[in-house]
């Protein structure tokens, strides 16, 4: 078995963090790796067979995105990249969601570029103080969804058996995924999706598992 668990060293939290601690990105997400690393191996768990990072792999993530754009799935929108989720038929398909229950009372955000309120971004134009990378659209960063599809596919293939993760990824982190990917290579993205639950003790998560 080759088991992947990919590390999200740069998004919105971590450059928040970054600023207020006058460090790096790298600096932040090094540490929590390293802490996430020691308390996986307290418990007792195997290492993944491969971890890769959002950072190593934006290029993947251009292409991506390029891809999604040629195939009138994705618009660029003044530095910005957006997934038309209207354009990928089977959107909620995870989660159970129906698109149009979900436009009631959806809005597009003051300063926000997208065409429809469900529409996720690819790529991000630079901000001051955020790090940033070349693009066919500017110096930015990748949304966080894109990094998912790039990785697993560049280890696993455009198809593979199981994705695990959170519940509290469903929506709309893995049905993104799915979208994105899907509609990039006309392929199933996953086999089979297996979700961990969380159950509150004593004021504390515990985690459960179970299919989705």
């Amino acid at each position: 078995m080759t088991f992947v668990k990919n590390y999200t060293d740069v998004d919105d939290k971590i450059i928040n963090r970054a600023n207020k601690e006058g460090v790096s990105i790298t600096d932040i997400s090094e540490r929590f790796i390293t802490e996430h690393d020691m308390d996986m191996g307290s418990l007792g768990i195997e290492r993944p067979t491969v971890t890769p990072k959002a950072t190593e792999n934006i290029d993947g993530m251009i292409h991506l995105i390029r891809i999604l754009t040629n195939k009138g799935l994705a618009y660029e929108a003044e530095g910005d990249v957006y997934f038309a989720v209207d354009k990928f038929k089977g959107y909620g398909k995870l989660s159970g969601r129906d698109p149009e229950d979900m436009m009631a009372g959806a809005r597009v955000e003051i300063g926000e570029k997208k065409k429809n309120p469900l529409d996720f971004a690819l790529w991000k134009a630079s901000k001051e103080g955020e790090p940033w990378w070349e693009s066919p659209w500017g110096k930015g960063r990748p949304g966080w969804h894109i990094e998912c599809s790039v990785m697993s596919s560049r280890h696993l293939g455009e198809t593979f058996d199981i994705h695990g993760g959170g519940e509290d990824l469903i929506f709309p982190h893995h049905e993104n995924e799915i979208a994105q990917s899907e509609g990039a290579t006309g392929k199933p993205f996953a086999h089979y999706w297996i979700h961990n639950g969380f159950i509150r003790i004593d004021n504390e998560s515990r985690a459960t598992i179970r299919k989705s």
